[in-house]
């Protein structure tokens, strides 16, 4: 069988979130500067605009699953009442803590715990368990947690709304300078809106180039690269990693280089990762000759509205545009863009247990999709952490049989 083909880059990758975290881990253990924890799709910006390091939890909980110790830690956040039905990235992180264990410390030498925070600051546009997840934290470590209530089933994205989140933002704002003493620096906040906006176009240059037959990239890279585009955007470093793997990539095309041998089949990739299944789902499919060229959990990390020039405004409507937060009818519309792009040939729903909010096989549109465009698709039962909802045997079976179908 083939063998996966490796990104240089990828080396720079690991330097990069060594980086990230011991940075963090030095500013907790010695009280400055301060540290926020941040939703995933949570005002970033915002908080190193007002001087603090940003830790992202969700990060953590993905290196969970993917490291597969998230089965042992989400029974001890179920003994405390949190349902094995909610949010596994929830239930795992909880657990992990509860539990006073980390990946992080057999990563990183000298890493103990997760960093504890001076405020946690929650966005709702990806789901009401984020807050939740973020207020066990506040209870256990008597630190504040505030965050925007956001908008969802969003069709067109008005004034209203971000009139609405650009408020609240700004209240966050002035919150956090009341619970914390750290200060808006207006200019530094333009700044941080240019690198994330700048970060926000190369990732989005990094995903497009899967357009390319055949592609030299896959959506089991996208889950990999991804990384400094949650934890690093708003800062030089993220947009000097996309600029070092862009380039890589375009050499790639120039050289016919395929990420999947002998490509048959493009298959786009709807809903979360499987995580703790990564590379033997990438192999499963190399085996198949079939690329997974595009998914929309890679493409929520690309906020095209963001403007350094109008940032607060820009920022609400970069995070209220994101796909988990649209209606159906928009949802639509842009697997059809998708599909204009990518020219994929098939599409996969993960329906993904205890994230009912990133799965959209539940009411319908799969089928209204695949009568629109005729486009096949299936859907695996699954989820992100919690391999106990997943059966990969009966994946393996219903994944060959689409391809069958395809080959047909």
């Amino acid at each position: 069988m083939a063998e996966i083909k490796k990104l240089e880059t990828a080396k720079l990758m690991k330097k990069v979130m060594a980086d990230h975290f011991y940075e963090i881990d030095a500013a907790v253990k010695s009280g400055n500067p301060k540290v926020a924890w941040c939703t995933s799709v949570g005002p970033a910006e915002l908080l190193r605009a007002m001087g603090f390091l940003v830790y992202f939890p969700e990060n953590h909980a993905a290196i969970l699953g993917a490291s597969r110790a998230a089965n042992d830690c989400i029974p001890a956040a179920n003994a405390i009442g949190y349902s094995p039905e909610i949010c596994s990235y929830l239930t795992s992180d909880v657990g992990a803590y509860l539990k006073g264990f980390t990946p992080l410390a057999k990563i990183y030498d000298g890493i103990d715990s997760i960093p504890k925070p001076d405020v946690l600051v929650y966005n709702t546009n990806q789901c009401r368990d984020v807050k939740d997840w973020f207020e066990w934290y506040a209870r256990e470590w008597k630190v504040p947690c505030l965050g925007i209530e956001s908008f969802v089933n969003v069709g067109d994205v008005t004034k209203d709304h971000v009139d609405s989140i650009a408020a609240q933002m700004k209240k966050l704002a002035a919150d956090i300078t009341a619970a914390t003493g750290n200060k808006m620096d207006e200019d530094l906040l333009k700044e941080t809106v240019r690198l994330s906006r700048k970060c926000s176009d190369l990732w989005k240059d990094v995903l497009e180039i899967a357009t390319n037959k055949p592609s030299p990239l896959t959506f089991f890279d996208g889950t990999i690269h991804m990384g400094p585009a949650v934890c690093l955007r708003g800062t030089q470093v993220a947009v000097d990693y996309y600029e070092t793997l862009l380039k890589e990539l375009r050499g790639w095309v120039a050289q016919g280089v395929a990420a999947v041998t002998g490509e048959r089949h493009r298959i786009y990739w709807e809903g979360m990762p499987i995580w703790g299944k990564l590379r033997e789902n990438a192999k499963l499919f190399l085996g198949l000759e079939t690329c997974l060229v595009a998914s929309t959990y890679c493409n929520s990390w690309i906020f095209t509205a963001l403007d350094p020039d109008d940032p607060w405004n820009s920022m609400a409507r970069a995070y209220t545009e994101l796909f988990i937060v649209r209606d159906d009818d928009f949802k639509g519309e842009y697997y059809r863009r998708m599909l204009d792009l990518f020219d994929f040939d098939g599409i996969i729903f993960h329906d993904a247990k205890t994230c009912p909010a990133n799965s959209n096989c539940r009411y319908g549109l799969p089928q209204r999709f695949s009568k629109e465009t005729g486009i096949p698709f299936i859907t695996i039962d699954g989820d992100l952490n919690d391999l106990r909802c997943y059966s990969e045997e009966q994946a393996i079976t219903k994944i060959e049989a689409f391809i069958e179908q395809l080959d047909g």
